[in-house]
């Protein structure tokens, strides 16, 4: 349950936000007089990242890091040669904009290989796949995840979520969906549901067909 303070600190009034809908969350602010909050709009940037320019930060951070992986390699998905990028960290799954590379049609990001520097481009049907595993479980619900468990699974902010099934293999877990999902992210967070519960969350490792 989460609870919020209200504005008036003499009665320290207190309200279950954990029950209430985005929208009565925004009319309780209008009401306590926080009125350009309530207006706010949802912001989808990374927190820490306010301009949303992650490679400008990721060189803010790390000067000499565009040096170090500058002219890594872009292949296609059958291992062919088309070009040179700027370095693998600049670069996300599902990403089309940006790449600065003419191929004659629309090609995608669909997977990264930091070890070679490599960035293998495809077109948006390479990008769905039927499964994937999952590491670094955190455990809700029950205290494992049993074979042939049902689930619906999300893969990233605002997922709408795909019915799936789980297979558990020692630490990890065996995602098999029960139909294609697109651009699945190494390093990204999977979370697993069961109806309105979490049964547990991990990190995406590797996905495939």
């Amino acid at each position: 349950m989460l609870w919020g303070l209200g504005q008036d600190c003499l009665s320290r009034s207190i309200y279950p936000l954990g029950d209430m809908l985005k929208t009565e969350v925004r009319q309780l602010a209008y009401d306590m007089g926080y009125k350009e909050l309530a207006k706010k709009s949802e912001s989808y940037e990374i927190c820490f990242v306010p301009d949303n320019d992650y490679r400008g930060f990721l060189k803010r951070q790390i000067p000499e890091l565009e040096m170090q992986v500058e002219g890594g390699d872009f292949v296609l998905t059958d291992g062919k040669k088309i070009g040179k990028h700027r370095g693998y960290p600049f670069y996300t799954i599902g990403q089309r904009k940006g790449l600065d590379i003419a191929l004659g049609k629309p090609m995608f990001v669909t997977k990264i290989i930091p070890e070679t520097n490599t960035v293998v481009l495809g077109e948006a049907h390479e990008l769905q796949q039927s499964e994937m595993t999952v590491s670094g479980l955190n455990m809700i619900k029950y205290d494992a995840i049993k074979e042939n468990m049902p689930a619906v699974t999300k893969i990233r902010y605002k997922d709408a979520g795909t019915e799936s099934i789980l297979h558990p293999q020692g630490d990890t877990v065996k995602v098999h969906f029960d139909h294609a999902v697109n651009s699945i992210a190494p390093g990204q967070s999977a979370v697993f549901y069961e109806g309105d519960d979490v049964i547990a969350g991990g990190v995406i490792r590797m996905s495939f067909n």
